[in-house]
């Protein structure tokens, strides 16, 4: 799984060549470390997506550029532009639909 920083986002994620998921969330979350787990069952997996992960509290500016206000958020991105977010603590099957699995 990839971290996104505000020094990598542009290459990783604008210009990603796949489309990218990002799980948005911070290790004092509980219900984000239960889909920071699930998120990397999805990324080993399959390979057709990009997983990446933000921690909020290393990269606000990432989370504020894209609205996000709690977490933990789940953003699916096409193109480089966000298509679709889930928030809260979602099955893993909800994210796969998400995602097209």
């Amino acid at each position: 799984m990839i971290h996104i920083t505000k020094d990598n986002y542009d290459a990783e994620v604008v210009s990603s060549d796949k489309p990218v998921l990002i799980d948005f969330g911070a290790p004092w979350c509980g219900p984000c470390k239960q889909v920071a787990k699930l998120v990397k069952e999805l990324d080993a997996e399959q390979s057709a997506v990009k997983i990446c992960e933000v921690d909020i509290d290393q990269s606000p500016e990432i989370a504020a550029k894209l609205g996000v206000i709690s977490i933990p958020v789940l953003i699916f991105f096409k193109g480089g532009k966000p298509v679709e977010r889930m928030a809260g603590l979602k099955s893993k099957a909800a994210v796969m639909a998400m995602i097209g699995k």
